[in-house]
């Protein structure tokens, strides 16, 4: 499909949103506010023409400013069209929190999981929010960019030698 035509399309479909249209290395790219994620995200899935209906990925970039620190990058893919999409969504670092896509897409469990465990991020509604790598009481996050390149001393439980 031609991208200027893609680009239309995108904005028929999703016109009753504030989104920011651009790319990212010649993928696609939506910038959307935080309350409009999933349905967004349910339209992408769900209308014919579009149809991503895998999540490939969802990470978070700390971008280390006051406001509006935390970038969330969500990888689509439509298998029937053969393309990629990318969605950002810009969160606050005072609150950062926002729908969880497993009402979409089952597969953004791990990734939105992932995300909570390593950047602190909040996915609301989400059916099993747990840390997967550190330990349940381990109160950091350790890819933030505040955390100390050498850990925090006695943070955590390491047997002796």
């Amino acid at each position: 499909m031609i991208k200027e035509e893609k680009l239309n399309l995108l904005k028929s479909k999703l016109q009753d949103f504030e989104i920011k249209y651009g790319d990212t290395n010649g993928t696609e790219l939506l910038i959307i506010k935080k309350e409009d994620i999933i349905s967004v995200s349910r339209i992408l899935k769900t209308e014919k023409e579009l149809f991503y209906d895998l999540l490939i990925d969802i990470h978070c970039i700390d971008r280390f400013v006051k406001k509006n620190r935390f970038e969330i990058n969500v990888n689509l893919w439509s298998s029937t069209n053969k393309n990629r999409i990318f969605l950002k969504i810009i969160l606050d670092s005072k609150n950062p929190e926002m729908e969880s896509l497993t009402q979409v897409w089952k597969s953004a469990n791990w990734h939105e999981r992932e995300t909570y465990d390593m950047h602190g991020i909040n996915f609301k509604n989400h059916p099993d929010l747990r840390r997967i790598y550190m330990p349940e009481e381990f109160e950091y996050f350790p890819l933030r960019k505040d955390f100390p390149l050498m850990g925090i001393s006695g943070s955590i439980y390491l047997p002796k030698k």
